[in-house]
């Protein structure tokens, strides 16, 4: 992740830039994530210095922020080996990645050491702009939408440059819908309601329509440069993804509107669309893997030749498919129905739903493509795991599930005791967040994601010394090879 020597393209060194940002903010994401577990713990720990509702929002949106990051960093990586052409406008594309660069870190230094202001224009204007998630000010606002217009056009006119496959089809589409959606947030009204609708027109169909979508590109991309899969085949998974999603992403949007005040009809409507929405993804995986073990992966390992050219990636691209139905699918459908949602909304068990879906759904599939990025910075054919890779995975997955079935058991402790017990008010929130159960599930949370972050550092080792080590053992093979055939 250190040099980027190797790439043809200007936009491919332009992604490992966006990588390099993406890791820093990642390991940022989850240093705020255990200060703001630690408060739950001990609530006096950095009190009036650094309060939980500020580490909260940096937690939450370095999460957003470092993901974005990570997903231009693969469009500009996969842009020029799907088009066979080169950004028609790289030098726009490297100088907005800059003022984006800059503008975030502004942002963040705000958070950390101005965190409040008066609470008037000036406050949405330059400190926070109030609104969970999408909590940048107003300037950085507007900033973002010219970065994305810039980075959009980059794409959008490439493609219609280039050579035009389904995944960049299906890519420049779910981009022009994904931009045009964060618009949605920028205007604020008086009726709290209309103001939660618009908002979640951003957060959730960027996160269950849009991303989704734009996962299903990645997934099938990958999968073409680790296994050779036939193309035909994901690309016909991903049109039906593309079907599905957009679909059940605009429809599953209904089992937010039960706390807004829409319809009845909604609740059912929204539940059961949004458990469909990573059905697909997981039949494209299958289906690859059944067709590749078939055919190209019998072949190639009866001949004795390592069939997988990037096992690192491979293990996060795998993770992904299972991880996005287990986090997005199955947590998300056990407290989407109505019936279920009146006593599990704003609980802990929504963390641990938004937990195991981040991760299953999109992180693990943008720690696949910085692998893919590492391997062609460093011009490595095959690319095999290291003792830190094997530590990152099992570390990461294994932090990320401990945490998720805390927060859960605290979610049910939440729903049985604060909600059906005592009636849900003010009263019974204070009693259920100090009983044993919430206590000590917390404890384990703060223990997990100590797991977790120790799992990064071995990652953010393994991402910026893999290319060396892995680049240097295949010179090595080679000289021995070469020396062999001499003598």
């Amino acid at each position: 992740m250190l040099t980027s020597a190797h790439l043809k393209y200007e936009s491919q060194k332009l992604a490992m830039n966006y990588f390099r940002v993406a890791l820093v903010l990642f390991g940022a994401q989850l240093l705020m994530g255990l200060i703001a577990a630690i408060q739950f713990v001990y609530p006096s720990f950095l009190y009036e210095i650094f309060d939980f509702s500020v580490a909260r929002m940096v937690h939450i949106n370095a999460l957003v922020v470092w993901m974005l990051y990570a997903m231009i960093g693969a469009v500009y990586y996969m842009l020029p080996d799907e088009t066979g052409e080169e950004a028609v406008a790289i030098g726009l594309g490297k100088l907005a990645f800059w003022v984006l660069t800059a503008a975030v870190a502004v942002v963040v230094l705000v958070f950390i050491f101005i965190q409040v202001g008066p609470g008037n224009e000036s406050t949405i204007w330059f400190i926070n702009e109030g609104r969970e998630y999408l909590e940048a000010p107003r300037w950085a606002d507007i900033g973002i939408v010219v970065v994305v217009l810039i980075f959009y056009w980059n794409v959008f006119a490439t493609y219609m440059k280039g050579r035009k496959t389904g995944i960049m089809t299906v890519m420049v589409a779910d981009l022009f819908a994904l931009a045009g959606l964060y618009l949605c947030g920028m205007f604020f009204t008086d009726n709290i309601s209309m103001d939660q609708y618009w908002w979640w027109w951003v957060i959730h169909l960027w996160v269950e329509a849009t991303w989704e979508v734009f996962v299903g590109t990645l997934a099938a991309y990958g999968l073409i440069k680790i296994l050779g899969a036939k193309r035909e085949i994901v690309e016909m998974w991903l049109w039906i993804e593309v079907l599905m999603l957009f679909g059940s992403g605009i429809l599953g949007l209904g089992h937010h509107y039960f706390w807004i005040g829409t319809p009845e009809y909604w609740w059912e409507i929204g539940a059961l669309f949004s458990a469909l929405e990573p059905v697909p993804l997981v039949a494209m995986f299958v289906h690859v893997l059944y067709d590749w073990g078939k055919e190209q992966g019998h072949k190639e390992a009866t001949s004795g030749a390592h069939a997988v050219n990037n096992t690192p990636a491979m293990g996060w691209i795998a993770i992904n498919a299972f991880g996005n139905f287990l986090g997005a699918g199955i947590w998300g459908f056990f407290h989407t129905l109505p019936q279920v949602n009146i006593y599990t909304h704003g609980t802990q068990f929504t963390a641990a739903h938004g937990h195991l879906a981040f991760f299953g759904a999109y992180a693990t599939i943008l720690i696949g493509m910085m692998y893919l990025g590492v391997q062609g910075a460093y011009g490595i054919k095959k690319m095999t795991m290291t003792f830190k890779s094997k530590m990152a995975i099992v570390l990461i997955t294994f932090g990320v599930l401990g945490m998720t079935v805390a927060l859960t058991i605290a979610g049910y402790e939440q729903v049985l005791v604060e909600r059906a017990d005592l009636g849900g008010g003010w009263d019974a929130y204070f009693i259920a967040q100090n009983l044993p159960w919430m206590l000590q599930a917390q404890g384990w949370r703060l223990a997990m994601g100590i797991v977790t972050f120790v799992g990064f550092v071995y990652l953010a080792w393994d991402l910026l010394t893999i290319g060396a080590v892995e680049s240097k053992q295949a010179e090595n093979m080679e000289g021995a090879a070469a020396a062999a055939a001499a003598a």
